[in-house]
């Protein structure tokens, strides 16, 4: 699978993963260094000749803000190091909830994060489950947007619930758990929720039966784990048997570890693009590295990466 022509490297912060991804690809991880002056300025290094490379850059851009400035540091620094191409491998794409004006007066973050990202000198991103499709139009280069049903479905078969039933906690995820829902062969409800401000919920209803069911959230990101935790202890309280969460990005904010320990929720599935801060014997980690090695494979080959995601016939 190596290919002397590509270069791996990584964020401080996504090095966890670029390791994995590395070694799953079949080469060592490319030697780099971001240091910081004392005022805790950022200042980034290739320490291998890059020239005519192809480089994937590995960084998710979950708060502080450092991490997506280190990112476009170094696609500028492997830009003026005459890099053949500079691939963004965002595992968790920040800013992504904030991709339109739901109100006057603000910014349309996701789009600023574009432009900046194409500023700095892209070819291309690949990245994982964007929280709104349309962030893709935002770029003027290809965006590989990946879904990590391709990890859960396998994991779900293999839990071999008997009386298996897909859940949306929101009506936003409806279409992603109603394709769930059509590859297991199995039906799906849907958790309608009212906010009286961001990351407070004001009331929840369930439409949907889930009496004897064991059923399965699943959604992009949990932050505050609030929406999340509310949908599991409603569909309790309509008679299900269980309830777990499955969710891509990890970011767990706040309270977010005791609100999930304390919860009703049997176990809680993520994937490794956002590290945890603590670890709970309700959650496991699924690994993103050979999924997204096999992609960077299939750009470097030009094979068709969609072929990957057609959930209902794996």
């Amino acid at each position: 699978m190596s290919d002397p022509k590509v270069s791996i490297f990584s964020g401080r912060k996504t090095r966890y993963l670029a390791e994995k991804i590395a070694d799953s690809y079949g080469i060592e991880l490319g030697k780099s260094i971001v240091t910081n002056f004392s005022d805790g300025e950022l200042q980034t290094s290739y320490e291998e000749n890059i020239r005519g490379q192809d480089v994937f850059i590995i960084q998710s851009t979950f708060p502080p803000g450092d991490n997506l400035l280190e990112l476009l540091m170094m696609i500028d620094a492997a830009k003026r190091a005459s890099a053949r191409k500079i691939i963004a491998v965002i595992p968790y794409f920040g800013y992504a909830r904030q991709d339109r004006k739901d109100k006057p007066r603000v910014a349309i973050a996701s789009k600023l994060i574009a432009n900046l990202l194409i500023s700095a000198g892209i070819n291309r991103v690949i990245t994982l489950d964007l929280h709104a499709d349309q962030i893709q139009g935002f770029f003027d280069v290809p965006v590989d947007n990946l879904y990590a049903s391709n990890i859960f479905m396998e994991y779900i078969r293999k839990l071999n619930l008997p009386n298996l039933i897909m859940a949306s906690p929101d009506t936003g995820g409806t279409r992603r758990a109603a394709s769930y829902a059509k590859a297991l062969n199995t039906g799906f409800v849907i958790c309608y929720k009212q906010r009286a401000k961001p990351n407070v919920i004001e009331q929840m209803e369930l439409i949907g039966d889930v009496e004897g069911k064991d059923v399965i959230l699943v959604d992009d990101i949990i932050d505050t784990a609030g929406t999340i935790t509310k949908a599991a202890d409603l569909i309790i309280s309509r008679g299900a048997n269980t309830v777990r969460a499955f969710c891509t990005h990890p970011i767990f904010s706040g309270s977010a570890y005791d609100i999930l320990s304390k919860s009703k929720l049997n176990e809680i599935v993520v994937t490794d693009t956002v590290p945890l801060k603590q670890n709970l014997e309700k959650i496991k980690v699924l690994s993103t590295a050979d999924l997204l090695a096999e992609v960077i494979a299939r750009v470097q080959n030009f094979e068709s990466i969609s072929s990957l995601f057609d959930i209902e016939k794996k």
